[in-house]
């Protein structure tokens, strides 16, 4: 039961760090990446459908990105997505092909971007706390039907304490590497 339990809390702590890997995906460094278009959403004929299934996305070179819609009358509306998406792009189109240049990140911008880092490391830090929580409520309530003794709750809490120290540092180490990816220049 408890390594039930404890495979339960290993697996759902590394898709925290899933999340947190994506939502780093997000933060735009200086260099052009597809991963930086992968949340918006165009209305493709009435229905919001990602970016990523209406066109093809390529670098052409470190600070641009080029995105060309698989049917030529998405192009506006892509725009449109692309300038609502509050990324900082401003698309320039030319024979149905949408390219992206990405803008110098200032001091300031990269700051900002690393505050956004920390705040989302923070979130990440938060998730796997909650699934530690949740999994010694799962050990506490098997002491309670006298399933384990309390002993084994104790080796339990231990265990899953370590697992949670793992996923902890795993997050300060993502949060590392995107502070020296943003500080680059």
């Amino acid at each position: 039961m408890i390594n039930d339990i404890k495979k339960d809390a290993e697996a759902r702590m590394k898709k925290a760090i899933e999340a947190l890997g994506n939502h780093f995906n997000k933060i735009r460094t200086g260099r052009a990446h597809p991963s930086i278009l992968d949340g918006i959403m165009v209305n493709y004929y009435g229905a919001e459908t990602p970016l990523s299934q209406l066109a093809n996305i390529n670098v052409e070179d470190a600070r641009t990105l080029s995105v060309s819609p698989w049917e030529r009358n998405l192009v506006p509306e892509i725009e449109k997505a692309i300038m609502k998406s509050n990324l900082g792009l401003n698309p320039s189109t030319n024979n149905g092909l949408i390219r992206l240049p990405l803008p110098m990140l200032t001091e300031e911008t990269r700051k900002n971007f690393i505050k956004q880092a920390r705040a989302e490391a923070e979130n990440g830090r938060v998730s796997v706390r909650n699934v530690r929580r949740d999994v010694l409520g799962d050990v506490k309530a098997l002491v309670k039907d006298k399933s384990i003794s309390e002993d084994d709750e104790r080796r339990a809490q231990d265990e899953i304490q370590k697992i949670t120290d793992k996923y902890i540092a795993e997050v300060d180490k993502a949060l590392a590497a995107k502070e020296v990816d943003l500080m680059s220049v």
